[in-house]
């Protein structure tokens, strides 16, 4: 358990959340282009709970991801 905090300490750095940041930007993208790439050519409003989790959802993805690595290594 304990190498489980110290996993969650070091994911909450910066070096790490940036890393998230980075792939919730260009994943998150590529997916809202691919959801709502069409309503968005032809001026339709965005769904905007869809285009936040879109990016969210990548973000704890990566984060998740270096955590378990980290904790279970």
């Amino acid at each position: 358990m304990r190498e489980r905090g110290a996993a969650l300490r070091t994911v909450v750095r910066p070096p790490i959340v940036t890393r998230s940041i980075w792939v919730a930007l260009i994943v998150g993208t590529i997916l809202n282009v691919i959801n709502q790439g069409d309503r968005f050519a032809a001026g339709a409003p965005l769904d905007w709970g869809k285009l936040g989790l879109t990016y969210a959802v990548p973000f704890l993805v990566a984060s998740f991801g270096a955590w378990s690595a980290l904790a279970s290594g």
